[in-house]
């Protein structure tokens, strides 16, 4: 029974840590296809220029591992714990306002590091990389994580060339873009400078125009009152000259008429019958020459209004040929004005012509834009079938990769199933063999005791004898 026991006790203590050992082999097992040796990790990094020893990894040093991590990270993705610093500062800014010194600058840009390095590693295969990776580093875990990133590295040189061409390819497309875009935008900014020239010199040339088209009315309206005034002044004037006539013609008769009457004064003396015959003559050639001589006055007043009016109407025509003559300076500079608009109307033209051929410029370089964004799309869609089907041979490769690695720890426990059995056949037999040799060994003492016995009893009987 205490054999048993003991035996039992044995048997559970093995198998506990045989399963402790199976899961720890199962763990190194499913990284065994991208571990790398210590030494040849330490020397691909020190290969690249990073003073790095075999003690320094089986003994690693936090500040030591994350100026490992960032060459890495700034080999790889130009990302370090400066240039993340901008973005954490103003992070930390608009978090914690004026506390900001709560979080020190290196903890706060090694936490915006860690982040940019935990997305390389899972592009590498590493899921389960943490922050105490950086802080607390150890052997086991950073001999599989430079493994891991040494394996990336080795393929992304191995496909260098590839990987170039098509980065200068997106390079020279993208400063492409960015240069037509410049153009197009300073192109826009000449068209709208030439647009808004081109709706000032309308605006102006219309109000010119207008102003032109108003001097011209007015000219016209001014020839037209001249014109009149001139006939008016000419109809005043055979007026005045026949007047004129008239009045000196009836002086003339009313002398003539006087000296008549003195002449005949004396004969009218003599008789008072023709002297009254003669008077009631007289009478009534006085009273028709007066009654002339009131219309020849009234006449006369009119010629004068009427020379007093044409003497205004003179002036007024004075004035109107003065204005007449600013009018023609207005119309001769109206005319210059005419020929400039003519020129900046030619000139504008040009512009326009000009600004059609800008147009038509932009449409060619807005569909070279096209051509070069849809060569674009297909370079990056070919980038992404490409990507897609070395994704797809990734994951192949993977399965594959499970799959060995599932075989072969399927196999390392069939092994250890077997180890486990042998070793405990071979418990077995030496706990037997043991057993064994306690019974011979007991059996051997019985029978020395026995032959002892034995002898001494023979010896009494001899003696009894």
């Amino acid at each position: 029974m205490d054999f048993n026991a003991r035996m039992s006790h044995q048997f559970r203590s093995q198998a506990n840590g045989n399963n402790g050992g199976r899961g720890k082999q199962q763990q190194n097992d499913a990284d065994a296809f991208m571990r790398l040796p210590d030494r040849e990790v330490v020397g691909c990094i020190s290969d690249i220029g990073v003073p790095f020893a075999l003690e320094d990894l089986q003994k690693p040093n936090p500040q030591q591992i994350q100026k490992v991590f960032e060459w890495f990270a700034e080999l790889l993705m130009n990302a370090t714990r400066e240039t993340v610093e901008p973005a954490m500062r103003a992070a930390a800014e608009d978090i914690c306002g004026e506390y900001i010194e709560v979080v020190p600058a290196d903890t706060r840009n090694l936490m915006g590091f860690y982040v940019s390095l935990r997305r390389l590693l899972v592009e590498c295969g590493v899921t389960d990389f943490t922050y105490s990776d950086l802080l607390k580093p150890t052997h086991e875990r950073l001999a599989r994580i430079f493994s891991y990133i040494i394996n990336f590295v080795r393929f992304r040189e191995s496909q260098t060339a590839t990987i170039d061409e098509y980065f200068n390819k997106a390079e020279s497309t993208k400063a492409r873009i960015e240069t037509l875009y410049l153009e197009n935008q300073d192109m826009e900014a000449r068209l709208d400078e030439m647009k808004r020239k081109r709706k000032g010199m309308e605006a102006l040339a219309k109000e010119k125009t207008e102003r032109n088209e108003q001097l011209k009315a007015r000219l016209l309206e001014l020839k037209r009152g001249q014109e009149h005034i001139s006939e008016r002044s000419e109809r005043a004037k055979n007026e005045k000259g026949r007047l004129t006539g008239q009045l000196e013609e009836k002086t003339e008769k009313c002398l003539s008429i006087r000296q008549e009457c003195e002449k005949l004064r004396p004969y009218v003396l003599q008789s008072p019958a023709a002297l009254q015959s003669n008077l009631t003559e007289l009478s009534e050639n006085l009273s028709k020459d007066r009654s002339r001589i009131d219309v020849l006055e009234k006449r006369t007043r009119a010629l004068q209004t009427s020379t007093d009016t044409f003497g205004i109407v003179f002036n007024d025509v004075i004035s109107c040929t003065k204005v007449l003559e600013e009018v023609s300076n207005e119309l001769q500079k109206e005319d210059e004005e005419n020929l400039k608009a003519t020129r900046r109307r030619d000139a504008l033209s040009e512009r326009g012509n000009n600004v059609r051929e800008v147009e038509r410029h932009e449409a060619m370089l807005q569909r070279q834009l096209k051509r070069w964004l849809e060569r674009t799309d297909a370079v990056r869609n070919s980038n992404k079938e490409k990507t897609d089907a070395a994704k797809t041979k990734m994951e192949e490769l993977r399965g594959v990769h499970r799959r060995l690695t599932e075989e072969r720890a399927e196999k390392g426990r069939e092994m250890e199933r077997r180890r486990v059995r042998i070793e405990q056949t071979e418990k077995k037999m030496a706990d037997l063999k043991e057993n064994i040799e306690l019974e011979i060994h007991a059996a051997h003492d019985e029978y020395l005791k026995m032959d002892s016995h034995i002898k001494l009893y023979i010896t009494e009987m001899e003696q009894s004898m």
